[in-house]
């Protein structure tokens, strides 16, 4: 009888575990993904002082997607933002008003299925738009690569590396950033084997040891949603020139807000030496 009761508990968690990994599976693409469409956001960024203009563009396969460009007369770089999983580009506004502070030029785009831009993300997908952010800008706006620096943050560290594979640019920050999906999974589902069986990679760890770009790396101390330990190891991974600055008392979504005066010197100062060693080389 005792056996019996055993086993049946034992078949009950097993087939509960199986339901809830299924249930993982099929919402795999809603729980990597979380994108707000137009209008739903803060689209009006001259109300805030902020002019911008529209940006629309076609990704590789003719997805039509749509960025804002914010440029600065004395610019002395421009920052490829590559945004993270959540709402789309116009969430960044505040974000956006706080770089107004570095002299730099700021495109940010939405990838497919985000704000204005057409069509639905996957992760192949993304990274044919954010492939086609760079064309936008090397291209259409005869943004030297040499001054170009590769911005991304949390999922979008993922693009910013993948297209730091393929073009060249003078540096790369990577904020919040994680070393895959795996490793992700495996923070979020401990004893489920989701890890295994997901068809997201977006396998950061594999690819930065073949960037070859000078990386500064920033990460809150109290990241509640990507685990400090996995940006110290994409940093580990990295080639050298690198740097790793910890933003003390920041969570996910507020690095810049924790990090406040110092967070801003540091992306500066990343910029100018970055800057200064390719006049100098």
């Amino acid at each position: 009888m005792k056996g019996r009761i055993i086993l049946q508990t034992v078949t009950v968690v097993v087939l509960a575990l199986a339901a809830y990994t299924a249930l993982i599976l099929l919402g795999e693409k809603k729980i990597v993904f979380h994108p707000y469409k137009y209008p739903e956001g803060y689209w009006d960024p001259q109300a805030h002082g902020l002019r911008v203009e529209d940006v629309f563009f076609q990704s590789e396969d003719g997805v039509k997607l749509h960025g804002w460009y914010v440029p600065r007369p004395d610019a002395a770089a421009t920052l490829l933002w590559f945004h993270g999983n959540a709402g789309n580009l116009s969430h960044r506004l505040d974000n956006i008003l706080e770089l107004r502070r570095l002299k730099i030029n700021v495109f940010i785009f939405d990838y497919r299925g985000y704000g204005r831009s057409e069509g639905e993300p996957d992760e192949e997908g993304i990274y044919r738009d954010s492939r086609a952010a760079y064309r936008v800008l090397t291209g259409t706006k005869n943004i030297s690569p040499d001054k170009l620096f590769l911005f991304g943050r949390s999922l979008g560290a993922a693009c910013a590396i993948e297209v730091a594979l393929q073009h060249p640019a003078a540096g790369l920050v990577l904020e919040s950033a994680f070393t895959s999906a795996g490793d992700m999974a495996k923070k979020m589902f401990p004893i489920l084997p989701a890890a295994r069986l997901i068809r997201s990679r977006f396998d950061s760890l594999s690819k930065i040891s073949r960037v070859r770009l000078p990386v500064l790396f920033l990460h809150g101390d109290r990241d509640d949603l990507v685990p400090y330990e996995l940006g110290r190891k994409l940093y580990d991974a990295a080639n050298e020139p690198k740097e790793f600055y910890d933003i003390r008392g920041a969570g996910h979504n507020d690095t810049y807000i924790a990090g406040g005066e110092a967070y801003f010197a540091t992306l500066d100062r990343f910029i100018a030496k970055t800057l200064g060693q390719k006049a100098g080389s």
